[in-house]
């Protein structure tokens, strides 16, 4: 019988609606080598390497009647051109153009009638660079089967990939509605509990998180459970979500939060101040003159509340994906006009919920949030829209990255940003990812709640530098 999909990975197929496509992406930006690179190159370099990773050519199938989660099965009719596409941008294929494109591709579901990922080539940017757009359904990352397609296509050696002259690939025939039956029966009885899930699939699910959430942190209180009972601050981050978007990508320095941690962390608890508490610093101010700007209210107890899965950044540049990770709920102080005592309260209150208990822990995620390791992007999209307008404004995800250069083929990767999916009532999703020296924001907002997503963008960087330089508002 073909692998099931267990009742997390199922739920991001059921969650997904018309305007809150569930999977994940990735904006890689290249330099390509003295020799050139192309759509045959990308193509090359994911056939040579996906055999290792079945998952990417197998679909989702429903077991009739629904009376069991879906099921896995090879895809005979595999076709690498449908997910590997190519196109470019007009003249001068700015990043804007980029950003464009990006904002126009991400929203669209995947077909389900296929695997459950696409890969787009684009070429034609400014400077002879091309970059490569992915996209991953939640479902098909469980963090063991399958990772997020950008992990197949880039490597940290240059040049040919180590799993080239794999075997050719023979898609085992897919089971009839009688068998799907037959081993939905079978798995009822081996495993009843999945029956149970299944049933309290649907109306309960919001319950269900709050269930698992106590459960996974036994004694303790998460602080997921905690803020339920608290809704978040209104906010024009939570607004009607359609189905566009715009998508604003941000590029700054490590070195630059780095300074100012050095600058700023001082006193009893100067190692406790974090990179990651400069990045939530930087962010705060950014909302604080974009909020501004729009003539919103901000007084000295405004707040964004944010929920940040925790992974810190370390100062080892060989160091590649952390796997300590636990996730806050931290009001972000938009109201305090002191760039460095923004820092610091963050700080403070990051290192109660860590030191307190309060933090959910990687496990507690698992239950909660649909979280894989590999994939930290993802977090959050299992809470659904009526309880994720309750906890928070904004999502943010924070991903340390490798500090030393990544290849596909020979192209080396100059830059990478996240896509992260919006949840229903929540107009904006914030990705970072830090990497080979930079800090990578990608903005992901819905087009019509927030017309001037560019501008908090660069309100983000004008707080980087507020903090840089020492000046406060």
């Amino acid at each position: 019988m073909s692998d099931r999909l267990t009742s997390l990975d199922a739920s991001f197929l059921y969650l997904e609606q018309s305007t809150t496509a569930m999977h994940v992406g990735s904006v890689m930006i290249f330099e390509p080598p003295g020799q050139g690179f192309d759509h045959d190159e990308l193509v090359r370099i994911i056939e040579s390497r996906i055999g290792a990773i079945p998952r990417f050519r197998q679909k989702v199938r429903d077991v009739p009647g629904r009376i069991a989660n879906p099921v896995w099965v090879d895809d005979e009719a595999f076709d690498m051109s449908y997910h590997v596409r190519r196109t470019g941008l007009p003249r001068p294929g700015t990043d804007a153009q980029l950003q464009d494109f990006v904002a126009r591709v991400q929203p669209r579901k995947l077909d389900r009638t296929r695997p459950l990922w696409e890969v787009y080539y684009v070429e034609g940017l400014q400077g002879g660079r091309f970059a490569i757009v992915t996209k991953t359904h939640h479902a098909l990352i469980d963090g063991i089967n399958a990772l997020d397609i950008a992990h197949v296509i880039v490597d940290s050696t240059r040049g040919e990939s180590q799993a080239d002259g794999q075997m050719p690939w023979e898609p085992k025939a897919p089971p009839s509605s009688i068998e799907l039956v037959a081993g939905a029966v079978v798995d009822a009885v081996r495993r009843p509990t999945q029956v149970i899930d299944l049933v309290r699939g649907g109306l309960n699910d919001a319950l269900q998180v709050g269930l698992r959430a106590v459960e996974s942190a036994g004694a303790m209180v998460s602080t997921v459970a905690r803020t339920a009972a608290r809704p978040a601050p209104p906010s024009p981050l939570n607004a009607q979500v359609g189905s566009a978007r715009r998508w604003v990508m941000v590029s700054t320095d490590l070195e630059d939060y780095r300074n100012v941690r050095k600058r700023l962390a001082k006193g009893a608890y100067a190692e406790d101040v974090t990179i990651n508490d400069v990045v939530l610093a930087t962010i705060a101010g950014g909302f604080r003159s974009w909020l501004l700007a729009r003539g919103e209210p901000v007084h000295s107890g405004t707040v964004v509340r944010a929920m940040v899965p925790v992974s810190v950044y370390g100062d080892d540049p060989a160091g590649m994906y952390a796997n300590q990770v636990m996730a806050c709920v931290v009001n972000l102080p938009v109201g305090e006009p002191g760039a460095s005592m923004r820092l610091h309260q963050i700080a403070f209150a990051m290192r109660q919920q860590m030191e307190g208990g309060q933090a959910v822990g990687a496990t507690s995620l698992a239950n909660l949030a649909g979280f894989a390791p590999p994939t930290l992007h993802a977090l959050g999209a299992r809470l659904g829209s009526a309880v994720s307008r309750r906890l928070y404004n904004v999502m943010i995800t924070n991903v340390p990255g490798p500090q030393a250069p990544l290849y596909a083929g020979d192209a080396e990767m100059l830059s990478t940003y996240p896509v992260t999916p919006l949840a229903q009532g929540q107009a904006l999703a914030i990705g970072i990812t830090s990497y080979n020296g930079g800090v990578y924001y990608g903005l992901n907002a819905d087009r019509e709640a927030m017309p001037d997503a560019d501008d908090l963008a660069a309100s983000i960087v004008d707080s980087l530098a507020e903090l840089r330089s020492g000046r406060e508002s």
